[in-house]
């Protein structure tokens, strides 16, 4: 197992939680990285199955973490229940499925993990594309106060896609645009499949550059295979664009030849103020996605510890429990135990929660410890909370998520 926290989040922890705490500072550090230890052991080893929500190892998970708080003396933080429904849908794509691309002297086959990854939010039991028009529209994004708009001039109803990942201010290091190096919200992957979806796209797909993701192509093959948890939704997410993926950059460089581009041109052109879409010669898509729907019902773990002089106002330290969990149709080691990603920052969540429940004096607001579920899927259980807090929103204070601080990203 790898080192978990450095010496210097071991004392942020221990200086939030220190107070009127029992110990010294020293005896709180020593005492932090033994419960850090347990408790990320524990819940990465094989027997939790990877965490991954609805399944036995969720169960296993939760019941965990509310048997700790108990221990530990905290109370239930849902009127009087451990635990707060998450209502999900998972959608769970055929892997042969293959990318047809298609035009005047272009067959492309791509197959799904190798060449690209595709998948659907919509949870119905079969998407499919035929003859979608290919576009090119730089990072896809609109930004209206920054002047920028990728869709300028081009209309994408139902054509498929194709950007870049991250932002301008990464490809071009100019710190003033955008925010430079610094990835805004216009670079993630979310946004821009949000964007494509408001403009009416049938696909969008993403370019993946290992640099500008900050992440290998491992990463998007493995965090997309096998099913996809979304929120159950009453519309079935129809709103959501029919098919989201990622091409490699081999891939998206071997297409935009064949679309008589040149890939490093295009993406240097896209990092300029007053860039057009255009469309990408008659390069059409065609694409069939067969999906097995399941849904049932995710946990955020809540406990709280009662304020003494303002009961009404609460502070959260939050983190999330899941991972990726089991990868059946995987030989070998298939269980994805998520030690860092993100058993170590329950542990935290659980070692903070022990340094306040053992000061003298009692904290004056409440405090909650917010344990949420699916956030690999896309922040399930944070949006999900967000959407009905448990708590007002106006009685809110602050909300410390620890999931960077015990990866050791302060």
């Amino acid at each position: 197992m790898r080192h978990l926290l450095s010496a210097s989040v071991l004392s942020v922890l221990a200086i939030l939680a220190f107070g009127a705490a029992t110990t010294s500072y020293e005896g709180q550090v020593e005492q932090i990285n033994m419960d850090l230890h347990t408790h990320t052991r524990e819940l990465a080893d094989d027997a939790y199955e990877g965490r991954g929500p609805g399944t036995a190892g969720e169960l296993k998970t939760i019941e965990y973490l509310s048997r700790e708080f108990a221990r530990l003396g905290l109370k239930p933080g849902n009127e009087g229940s451990w635990y707060q429904d998450v209502p999900i849908t998972s959608v769970t794509t055929d892997p042969g499925v293959l990318m047809q691309l298609r035009g005047k002297g272009v067959s492309m086959d791509l197959a799904r993990g190798q060449d690209m990854m595709v998948y659907t939010q919509r949870q119905i039991e079969s998407v499919a594309i035929d003859g979608s028009q290919l576009v090119f529209a730089g990072y896809g994004i609109v930004a209206p106060e920054r002047n920028w708009n990728d869709y300028s001039g081009m209309d994408v109803t139902g054509k498929t896609v194709v950007v870049l990942v991250n932002d301008p201010g990464f490809a071009t290091q100019n710190p003033d645009l955008f925010n430079g190096n610094s990835m805004t919200y216009y670079g993630r992957w979310d946004y821009k499949y949000a964007e494509a979806a408001r403009r009416g796209a049938a696909a969008l797909l993403i370019v993946h550059e290992t640099d500008a993701a900050s992440y290998p192509w491992e990463v998007v093959a493995n965090s997309w295979h096998g099913a996809k948890i979304g929120l159950t939704a009453d519309n079935k997410h129809i709103d959501k664009v029919p098919v989201e993926g990622w091409l490699t950059r081999e891939s998206a460089k071997q297409l935009f030849a064949a679309a008589g581009m040149s890939y490093e041109e295009r993406k240097k052109a896209a990092s300029v103020p007053g860039f057009k879409a255009s469309e990408m010669a008659d390069i059409k898509l065609n694409i069939k996605l067969e999906n097995t729907l399941s849904a049932a019902k995710s946990k955020n773990v809540v406990a709280m510890i009662p304020g003494s002089k303002h009961p009404d106002e609460v502070i959260i330290y939050s983190s999330h429990w899941d991972h990726l969990g089991i990868r059946p149709d995987e030989e070998g080691d298939n269980i994805y135990n998520g030690a860092a990603d993100n058993a170590s920052g329950v542990a935290a969540l659980l070692a903070l929660a022990r340094r306040f429940s053992e000061q003298l004096v009692a904290p004056e607001r409440t405090l909650v410890f917010l344990a949420v579920t699916a956030e690999e899927s896309g922040l399930l259980g944070s949006h999900w909370y967000a959407e009905n807090p448990i708590f007002p929103v106006a009685k809110t204070v602050a909300n410390f998520n620890l999931d960077n601080l015990a990866k050791g990203r302060i």
